[in-house]
């Protein structure tokens, strides 16, 4: 039995469990981190030294950080991971601009508006990171121009990590710049099932509340 601790609320949780919820996955959920405590557990360290989520066991192998847990779900299962590998570096590149670049400037700019107190907000790092923010998603608009998913026309992993970040980006109420691809876009993955029950969670508990 596959088995993901994690908080669904977690942005990168969130990410594994639409992956598993795309692939009919039979699964145990087990609420870990945030209000629920449990990773400085010895059990859970043996399993991830780092003491973070997501952290999945398959048959007893442990696999954290959720890019690589996307990664070997998709391989294990076959039907998200093409085997020629230019094809698959398709998804690839956009997995990790989303990590390395869209995340980093989404996940500062959520924290500074949306998670901090009002009172404490610094408004130039908001303004920063809107202005980051704006200059990625108009880099996807054009992308998704000329095609309906990140890798091509059909859905793939690479749509995941980005995709993630659509349903809060489009939902703190912040001005967001036209991006008419992006938008269509976002409601292809809307349509999706396991999108819909697994990243479109509310996020209301967490404004102005820093710690978990």
């Amino acid at each position: 039995m596959l088995t993901i601790w994690g908080r669904r609320n977690a942005f990168n949780v969130q990410k594994v469990l639409w992956l598993v919820g795309e692939l009919g996955l039979p699964h145990q959920h087990i609420p870990a981190g945030g209000d629920f405590g449990g990773l400085d557990d010895p059990a859970f360290r043996a399993r991830n030294p780092h003491g973070r989520v997501p952290v999945i066991d398959d048959g007893g192998t442990a696999v954290w950080e959720s890019h690589a847990i996307l990664r070997y779900l998709a391989a294990k299962d076959g039907r998200l991971w093409p085997t020629d590998p230019a094809e698959r570096s398709l998804a690839d590149r956009w997995m990790d601009w989303s990590l390395a670049s869209l995340q980093r400037d989404f996940m500062d700019l959520f924290w500074g508006h949306w998670r901090t107190p009002e009172a404490e907000r610094d408004p130039a790092l908001i303004a920063r990171k809107q202005a980051a923010c704006a200059a990625h998603f108009r880099l996807l608009d054009s992308h998704l121009a000329g095609q309906p998913f990140l890798a091509g026309d059909s859905f793939s992993l690479g749509d995941i990590p980005a995709g993630t970040v659509l349903y809060r980006y489009f939902g703190m109420g912040l001005a967001a710049p036209s991006v008419p691809h992006v938008r269509a876009w976002y409601a292809r993955l809307m349509e999706r099932p396991a999108y819909r029950e697994h990243v479109m969670m509310p996020f209301d508990d967490m404004f102005g509340r820093l710690a978990y």
